[in-house]
């Protein structure tokens, strides 16, 4: 389970300057989509491709191949990356190579997408401790935000840390919001600390997921996904809105959600959190006024 959905081995090609979001990007969610619509098309356009490299790899890693063909899948893109930054264009990634050299991005960013990928196809994940947890998120989801602090315009050392910050709160946010779609798959992503704090010492996603004490182990991450949204909001609001506009509002959406979920709670049997389009404008509006 990573901070963006499946795609296919080969680049998606990103959109032309006005069109329409593909499919494959819309199928993320309004959120993502309302997020990215609010930057110039140039922005946004990059956004679609990273969005792309991101969807195309985790596919590979979610997929239901064997793992040694995962495993290969991957070590294809890793060479694709190296290729693109050697100066060569692999087929099909044109447009990745063009956002690559109009933004500076930089290539460790996308080995470690992939590496936490890989970590994902070594092993159905269970309960890792919370420096492996953290390893996991620094790489599918803060790796994606230093790319995208580069598109966005963000100095180098507040881009760094606003990717640290939100990028954790995203992706732990995720975690407790996909509870049961990640143990159908035979992955259990709450820390083993956590569990522990709170009694359970049951490893198996199911076991897990059915204990009473689980909304203890819960409120432990989502304790550390609100300090990471404080801590990303305090560096937002030391930088220019227009550049933190699209990343502010992706805070604003997920902050709602962890909100409702800790309302809510986690026992069984749960009901998956979703943002009404109501809400989502309502965020996106008052954003825009204050």
């Amino acid at each position: 389970m990573t901070s963006a959905p499946g795609g296919s081995v080969a680049a998606v090609e990103a959109p032309a300057p006005e069109a329409a979001p593909s499919a494959a990007t819309q199928s993320s969610g309004s959120s993502f989509y309302a997020a990215m619509r609010v930057l110039p098309a140039p922005q946004r356009d990059a956004m679609y491709e990273i969005y792309a490299f991101c969807r195309a790899v985790d596919d590979i890693a979610d997929g239901s191949a064997p793992r040694a063909e995962r495993e290969a899948g991957l070590d294809r893109w890793r060479a694709d990356i190296d290729r693109l930054y050697a100066g060569e264009v692999p087929p099909g990634q044109d447009a990745l190579a063009g956002v690559i050299r109009r933004f500076g991005l930089a290539r460790e960013d996308f080995l470690a997408i992939i590496d936490g990928m890989a970590m994902d196809v070594a092993e159905d994940i269970r309960a890792p401790d919370f420096a492996t947890l953290d390893l996991y998120c620094d790489r599918v989801a803060s790796a994606v935000g230093r790319l995208s602090v580069r598109i966005f315009g963000l100095g180098q050392a507040e881009g760094r840390d606003l990717a640290h910050e939100l990028g954790r709160a995203l992706q732990l946010t995720n975690i407790l919001r996909d509870l049961d779609e990640d143990a159908a798959v035979g992955r259990l992503y709450l820390p083993r600390e956590a569990l522990e704090e709170a009694g359970i010492s049951e490893r198996e996603p199911a076991a897990v997921l059915a204990h009473p004490a689980l909304d203890r182990a819960c409120a432990v991450v989502a304790a550390r996904a609100r300090g990471h949204f404080s801590a990303a909001n305090a560096i937002m609001a030391r930088c220019s809105r227009r550049a933190t506009r699209a990343p502010r509002l992706m805070g604003k959406v997920y902050r709602h959600i962890l909100d409702r979920m800790t309302r809510q709670g986690w026992r069984a049997p749960r009901q998956r959190v979703k943002v009404a389009k109501s809400r989502l404008l309502w965020i996106l509006l008052t954003d825009s006024l204050f």
